[in-house]
């Protein structure tokens, strides 16, 4: 026993130049069963690198009139279209006599002139109420492009109104015949119309794309 207890103390105190054995990794053999997939698709993990967050949509907040000056948008775009009607009627009737050689009644010019300014009381309702809440969400992307060319076209209407109105002035009968300007009143009258009816029905449901 005590020559063990020395052998083992001179082994300790023995300096360490020696080459240690090559240690062996245990062999672990494969286990056997079946091998489950690795989840795809939404409940799949996150590939390691993958850093780049989801694009998140930006909230865009209306003040409490936005909301009021839509309301007052819709009414006044819904009443424009018996007036629209009434207005071609009266201006076909007006058109037809005079082509005839016949003076209109006065009765039917004033009431031409009363529907073009409930006309043009209408479209500046629309216009301002438009504009402004299209100024409101112009950071709202869904849906602005489709928004701009609604507002972009009846702008362009309203133009076409106005120009409508000033060349009226010159449309009056006259015993010998054709007007020009009548006729150019007329088409300008048409053209104009066409585009409002087009940027109407852009904001219907079943053509709307916002």
């Amino acid at each position: 026993m005590f020559l063990t207890i020395v052998f083992v103390s001179a082994l300790a105190a023995a300096p360490q130049d020696t080459v240690p054995a090559p240690a062996i990794a245990p062999v672990v053999s494969p286990a056997v069963g079946p091998v489950a997939a690795e989840p795809v698709g939404i409940g799949a993990p996150a590939v390691v690198g993958d850093t780049t967050p989801p694009r998140r949509r930006k909230a865009v907040e209306v003040s409490d009139m936005y909301a009021f000056r839509l309301k007052i948008h819709y009414i006044a775009s819904y009443a424009t279209i018996p007036i629209f009607a009434a207005q071609a009627i009266v201006g076909e009737q007006l058109f037809n006599t005079e082509q005839n050689g016949y003076a209109p009644s006065h009765a039917l010019k004033d009431t031409h002139d009363a529907i073009a300014v409930a006309l043009f009381g209408l479209f500046g309702v629309n216009t301002v109420t438009g504009a402004w809440n299209w100024w409101e969400t112009r950071h709202q992307e869904k849906g602005r492009t489709w928004r701009t060319i609604h507002g972009a076209l009846m702008l362009l209407a309203d133009a076409g109104f106005a120009t409508t109105a000033a060349l009226g002035s010159n449309a009056k009968f006259e015993a010998r015949g054709g007007n020009p300007a009548r006729d150019l009143h007329r088409n300008w009258a048409e053209a104009s119309a066409g585009v409002a009816l087009v940027s109407y029905i852009m904001m219907w449901k079943p053509v709307r794309r916002d």
